[in-house]
């Protein structure tokens, strides 16, 4: 076991955690570490157990915290074998035909869900949010060094930035399609001008292609791999932002702190802007919600575990977040707490959406723009 006021890193890992952390003892008392400075969380960490020894590892407790992390991320994987849609023929389908679960089109990652609401305000929200998220995620590399990525934080973080990123390219391309269409539209609506039968349209309306009894619609076009990795990115970054946000400002803020712990506003950006952004997007976009995509965030959140795991095996140190160390006999309800908050992070944001297509579709009933 290592004594706790001569801890000893390995040489290759001081570069990585040098910019990051700052390990103070506070004697006369050594029974426990203060981890201080530019990631700024300060909450005590008990480096008593060796966690690169067998005996840490093999035994109930990670036993049973195994199971609560693997056990879901297997049920997950299943649920994506058996409904994700990139995995299965893609046949187009007309406007008025409802999609199996799993399915996406290629519009409905810029799309709005409203008629009246042109794609630029999207690209233009998209632009303005990638640039904040971006800007505060580099300023924290440059601030506290790339062992911010030691927390979970950091990766929702980097996954809601990633998200805005490729929306904002796919809402550049959307804008294009789009004036390219309004074009075309306009350019056939002058022949008929005469018989008054030309009317502006947007973009998932039921167009007539030809002016006889049987009129054909407008077909759309099955997502690509591109879309469904966005909307996969989308519906990981709903469940993680508001987990994320939930462990931090109910569990480690108010119980897991020191006394002498103040927020700074980076704190409080890292904690709570992504969550702004991403629902202000969710309010805009015309993106689906399906529930099974949930297993996503399961897997994210399993992933990030495992790491911890594999990490701590190899370098005895503090963990990240207290509730994650093994040490403790009380690690299983640990595990199982923060499994089972997944559920409801991922519901409200799943509600919100719901409701916000309720609302929508009363309040604009002809506008609304409502996934397919």
């Amino acid at each position: 076991m290592h004594d706790p006021s001569s801890l000893i890193l390995p040489e290759w890992i001081l570069p990585f955690l040098s910019d990051s952390v700052n390990f103070t003892v506070p004697f006369p008392s050594v029974g426990s570490l203060r981890m201080e400075g530019s990631v700024n969380h300060t909450w005590p960490f008990d480096m008593a157990a060796d966690s690169t020894s067998l005996s840490y590892w093999l035994n109930i407790t990670f036993f049973l915290c195994a199971l609560i992390i693997f056990v879901p991320m297997f049920l997950a994987s299943f649920l994506i074998w058996k409904y994700e849609g990139f995995n299965k023929p893609k046949p187009d389908r007309e406007e008025d035909q409802p999609a199996k679960v799993g399915y996406l089109y290629k519009d409905e990652a810029w799309r709005t869900c409203l008629k009246t609401i042109h794609p630029k305000w999207l690209l233009g929200y998209r632009l303005f949010s990638f640039v904040v998220l971006g800007s505060l995620l580099i300023a924290n590399i440059v601030l506290d060094g790339a062992g911010i990525f030691y927390f979970y934080t950091q990766w929702t973080f980097a996954l809601v930035t990633t998200y805005f990123g490729i929306g904002l390219s796919m809402s550049i391309y959307g804008c294009f399609i789009n004036h390219k269409g309004a074009g075309d539209r306009a350019d056939n609506g002058n022949l008929d001008t005469e018989r008054g039968n030309y009317m502006a349209v947007s973009l998932g309306e039921h167009i007539p292609k030809a002016s006889n009894s049987n009129q054909k619609y407008l077909i759309r076009n099955s997502a690509g791999l591109w879309v469904f990795i966005f909307q996969i990115i989308y519906q990981t970054s709903a469940g993680a932002v508001m987990l994320t946000d939930a462990v931090f400002w109910l569990i480690l803020y108010p119980f897991l702190t020191s006394e002498d712990y103040r927020l700074n506003l980076l704190d409080v950006c890292l904690h709570s802007i992504n969550a702004f952004f991403l629902l202000g997007d969710t309010i805009l976009n015309c993106l689906r919600f399906p529930m099974f995509r949930f297993a996503y965030f399961v897997i994210w959140t399993g992933l990030y575990v495992v790491f911890q795991w594999i990490f701590h095996a190899c370098v005895s140190i503090w963990w990240p977040y207290p509730f994650l160390d093994l040490s403790s006999s009380y690690a299983p309800l640990w595990y199982l707490g923060v499994a089972v908050m997944h559920i409801p992070c991922y519901g409200i944001f799943a509600l919100i959406i719901r409701l916000k297509h309720v609302l929508l579709s009363r309040w604009f009933p002809e506008s609304h723009q409502s996934p397919k």
